[in-house]
């Protein structure tokens, strides 16, 4: 059974705790939102499982979304519909009922992400989208200098991309999602070249990880990483980074067909 709290949230995350200025740093970004328009085809009826506040939920399309958190309901924009209460384990549709689905962002929340996906692919005809990141590579980011307990955190969250193919069977493909360098979707990575906006702590809250470590680690972060960049250090390793166009890191989209 999928245990909610106050806010609805069905997952790891309160966010009637930490959501409150979510949809200010979690905008879609134009580049990303290309990749997942490819995965989902020509699909018409879409359902968007874990919708948050709708990034990237298309106006060319027919979406149905469905986001157990009432912080992140109140946030979406009134040009879209309003979110469907429901949890991913327990989808209110019928079998084959929309073209294709996708979640973003969201997996690595769920209290039983093969059961979610299994429901996911039962009322799905077309291909499943996911949007997510390989724990594989999490840890392969410069903010594990800093807040190596931030990624680790991530690492454990995510399901591997094996595992979610599995669940959702048919034929997979998992494809690398290049992050541009100014990206307007702000998940960690998404500064891989701009470190100074990592230093806002409404940005690192924004990023669910965060919320797993204490003020300690939160701390030894700001002021570590204060200190390499008014030294010069971060940009002596890693100051090529704001000058590359695009970072090809964690991010990955799996698409798994029937």
């Amino acid at each position: 059974m999928t245990t909610r709290t106050q806010d609805g949230s069905a997952g790891d995350v309160d966010y009637g705790s930490i959501g409150s200025g979510y949809s200010a740093y979690r905008r879609p970004d134009e580049q990303i939102a290309r990749f997942i328009a490819e995965a989902l085809g020509d699909s018409r009826s879409v359902l968007n499982v874990g919708a948050g506040t709708g990034s990237y939920e298309s106006s060319a399309r027919t979406v149905t979304a469905v986001e157990p958190s009432e912080s992140m309901r109140a946030q979406r924009p009134a040009r879209l519909a309003g979110a469907i209460d429901a949890v991913a384990e327990d989808l209110p549709f019928a079998d084959g009922e929309f073209d294709a689905a996708m979640t973003l962002f969201s997996v690595h929340q769920w209290s039983d992400v093969r059961a979610g996906l299994r429901e996911m692919r039962r009322v799905t005809r077309g291909p499943v989208v996911i949007l997510t990141c390989d724990p594989a590579l999490v840890r392969d980011f410069w903010l594990h200098r800093y807040a190596p307990e931030v990624l680790d955190t991530e690492a454990r969250r995510y399901p591997t991309v094996e595992e979610l193919a599995s669940a959702l069977g048919g034929t997979g493909v998992v494809q690398t999602v290049p992050i541009p360098l100014h990206c307007t979707d702000g998940f960690n990575e998404a500064y891989y070249g701009r470190p100074e906006m990592l230093l806002d702590p409404a940005a690192r809250q924004a990023c669910s990880a965060w919320s797993f470590v204490d003020d300690r680690v939160r701390e030894h972060f700001d002021l570590s990483l204060r200190r390499d960049l008014n030294s010069g250090a971060w940009d002596e390793e890693f100051g090529h980074l704001r000058r590359q166009p695009t970072y090809e890191g964690s991010l990955v989209i799996v698409r798994a067909t029937p």
